[in-house]
């Protein structure tokens, strides 16, 4: 576990970085000037990356793997670690409360809404909401404006 300068971990945060899905190493990197509020549980069985300057709320839950369920006859709890892609948060992102993100990538300068459920890629300079997530606007460089967009980040309006 890698932490930089200026990154604060508030009480009852939780970071674990175990290879326990046949990985050689386990790692967590975080970045500068990140806040962690209580409660976050931050779990690696590969890699976990977070930028410099990432604002994250209480109680986030931040993964690149999954109990694995298929097999019916054998409690979930005791079936192996599902390793899934490795997560990224880009730099200048703001987590918002509850947000869990499971084996995918936050782009940089990004907004995750409260109780969001993140499981697949989120572009640079977007907000996105919901269980699961899906973008709901998007930073238009031509008009310097946060414009909405369709779920997929195509501008609407």
């Amino acid at each position: 576990i890698t932490i930089g300068k200026g990154t604060t971990i508030n009480k009852y945060a939780w970071l674990m970085a175990l290879p326990l899905t046949g990985e050689d190493k386990a790692q967590i990197i975080i970045g500068s000037r990140v806040r962690i509020s209580y409660f976050a549980h931050i779990v690696a069985t590969h890699k976990i990356t977070i930028g410099d300057n990432v604002n994250i709320g209480n109680s986030l839950y931040l993964s690149d793997n999954i109990h694995g369920y298929e097999d019916i006859n054998t409690p979930i709890r005791d079936q192996k670690l599902v390793q899934k892609n490795e997560v990224v948060i880009g730099s200048d992102t703001w987590l918002g409360e509850r947000v869990s993100i499971i084996g995918c990538k936050i782009g940089h300068h990004c907004v995750i809404g409260a109780h969001s459920v993140v499981t697949k890629d989120i572009p640079d300079y977007c907000v996105a909401v919901g269980a699961p997530a899906k973008i709901i606007k998007r930073y238009d460089f031509d008009t310097k404006t946060w414009r909405k967009t369709n779920p997929k980040g195509e501008f609407i309006d």
